[in-house]
């Protein structure tokens, strides 16, 4: 009887620590306004910014849960690079179309059309947005939140973003604001490279701030999530991770994208991207792959190791061609300088292989490439010089102390 009533003890207790937990869970801004029964959405004609990113926890997405929500009317769908329901790769041009599944219009923002039009708007009364992003700027989701942004201060419509965390969390900020005449569609705002804004921070960085198109503000509101914390990275929010694109098939992948991918412009080696670890490798048919991890181990960088690997890409840079490099092992993220790792990388490339200027061997229009995701010339520039790290620590993180300070207001979390 005794051990009987440990065990019901043990297990009550049990249950109330999962309820704990579960109260405790991070609850998406589409989470919280279910739970809110759509209150701010009743009655009115919706416009909604998404893709296969934007689902609750139990994976149904933004625009089936808006669809089927009572006293809502679902009457336009807006898909980014990628489209609404996933169904486009990479820089693939996508057209107008109807959602099988609703028998909504869907209407694309990337492609000729990046900036919802006039007419686009024509039959909504609040434009809606909810897409998870990874946190750094090049990743064109922003550009896109951005425009839409936009449309909506310049045709009078109400603008809503269902918030999610940033995957890398709200706190670590690497690299230069973007420069004057170096903005683009990966680039679109003055912003450090990883930016450490949720979605909805960031939307009111740009609408405050007079980021926008003619300093034009929207009528923004952000639906605030639940229990999200600035340290927490997307393994802590208990939250189910969606490809947010082909290349980033999980929450870790958006940890080794700012390592790599500003040197993957370069199209000169391969960054995992074609293989089984996107972002996540860095390798090239002449390297010595020993030689590079060893040396770039002996710099001692906090939290980060690096394996030797050899491998064949199946698509993408050096397809069928056994390169030889580094996979990267982030051992602390949190203390990782996860832009400036595909810099060390450079670096030390230059001392084993100083015949091969990777910049270079690449055609000249990614050079332009380069730069524009980087924010600016000025890195390129004064790399080139010494090929090495310590002469860009200036460019890459002075910007960040003043950002930090003017973002600081906008902050939605603590």
């Amino acid at each position: 009887m005794f051990a009987l009533r440990i065990v019901l003890i043990a297990l009550i207790l049990g249950f109330q620590w999962e309820d704990g937990m579960n109260s405790r869970a991070v609850e998406t801004g589409l989470e919280v306004l279910t739970g809110d029964d759509f209150s701010i959405l009743k009655g009115k004609r919706v416009g909604l910014i998404t893709n296969p990113t934007g689902v609750d926890r139990n994976l149904r997405s933004a625009a089936d849960i808006l669809h089927n929500a009572p006293g809502v009317r679902l009457t336009a769908l807006f898909g980014p690079e990628h489209g609404v329901r996933g169904e486009f790769a990479a820089g693939e041009t996508i057209g107008p179309a109807v959602d099988p599944a609703t028998g909504i219009p869907v209407y694309s923002l990337y492609g000729k059309t990046r900036k919802p039009t006039p007419e686009m708007l024509r039959n909504i009364d609040v434009l809606v947005y909810d897409i998870q992003d990874i946190g750094s700027r090049s990743y064109t989701y922003i550009s896109t939140l951005g425009l839409a942004m936009e449309a909506a201060a310049e045709n009078n419509i109400p603008f809503l973003v269902l918030d999610r965390p940033n995957p890398l969390g709200g706190i670590r900020m690497e690299g230069p604001l973007v420069q004057p005449g170096f903005t683009s569609f990966v680039s679109q705002y003055p912003i450090p490279y990883i930016h450490g804004l949720t979605v909805g921070e960031l939307a009111e960085f740009l609408n405050g701030e007079g980021l926008l198109e003619n300093g034009v503000k929207c009528r923004l509101e952000v639906v605030k999530m639940k229990n999200w914390k600035r340290d927490m990275l997307f393994e802590d929010t208990g939250l189910p991770w969606v490809p947010s694109s082909p290349h980033i098939p999980n929450a870790q992948t958006a940890l080794f994208y700012p390592a790599t991918g500003i040197l993957g412009e370069l199209y000169t080696v391969s960054i995992g991207v074609g293989y089984t670890m996107p972002f996540q490798l860095l390798a090239a048919e002449w390297i010595d792959a020993d030689s590079l991890a060893a040396a770039l181990n002996a710099l001692s960088l906090p939290g980060v190791r690096f394996r030797p690997l050899h491998y064949k890409p199946y698509y993408s840079v050096a397809q069928g061609t056994m390169v030889h490099g580094v996979q990267i092992h982030l051992t602390d993220p949190a203390k990782a300088p996860l832009t400036l790792l595909q810099f060390y990388f450079l670096q030390e490339v230059r001392k084993l292989r100083p015949d091969k200027d990777i910049f270079s061997l690449c055609d000249p229009s990614r050079l332009d490439m380069f730069d524009k995701v980087c924010g600016t010339d000025r890195v390129r520039k004064e790399f080139l010089k010494t090929w090495q790290v310590s002469s860009v620590l200036d460019i890459w993180n002075g910007d960040i102390p003043q950002f930090r300070k003017k973002a600081e207001k906008y902050l939605l979390y603590k």
